[in-house]
């Protein structure tokens, strides 16, 4: 299925994914999907990113607050995931767009400051940094 990936600090680009495995390795670990949008689609996000310490990536609406570490963005099928229909992956990558930068949250809303994003090298690998403290 072809689906837009969304990084921390990148433009937003698409990518062919097929099975569990490969999702799992494009948010770099058990998966999470979302739906704030009245749209068929979903966002598919690391369950643990928060609490694994992945970086901020993107604010969503519908009282998510923002997701934390890579996600992609796919559509819905009958019984489960399919590929972004170009409509919509156009639309995305417009509203994704920008980085942010998170300053803090008002209730469930994310309070963000968006930048710019840097072009992602289409082959370059998919990673997440834990930004915890090194150990003493």
């Amino acid at each position: 299925m072809n689906v837009l990936v969304v990084e921390p600090g990148y433009l937003p680009y698409e990518k062919e994914i097929h099975g569990l495995e490969q999702m799992q390795a494009v948010v770099g670990g058990y998966i999470q999907a979302i739906y704030p949008y009245q749209e068929e689609v979903a966002i598919v996000c690391n369950e643990e990113g928060l609490i694994n310490g992945l970086p901020f990536n993107r604010s969503v609406p519908g009282g998510y607050g923002g997701v934390f570490g890579t996600f992609f963005i796919c559509g819905l099928g009958e019984e489960n995931y399919s590929s972004l229909p170009p409509d919509l992956m156009a639309r995305f990558k417009k509203e994704f767009k920008n980085s942010e930068i998170l300053l803090g949250f008002d209730g469930n809303e994310a309070v963000t400051l968006k930048v710019s994003s840097q072009p992602k090298q289409p082959d370059a690998p998919t990673h997440e940094k834990n930004h915890s403290s090194p150990e003493r």
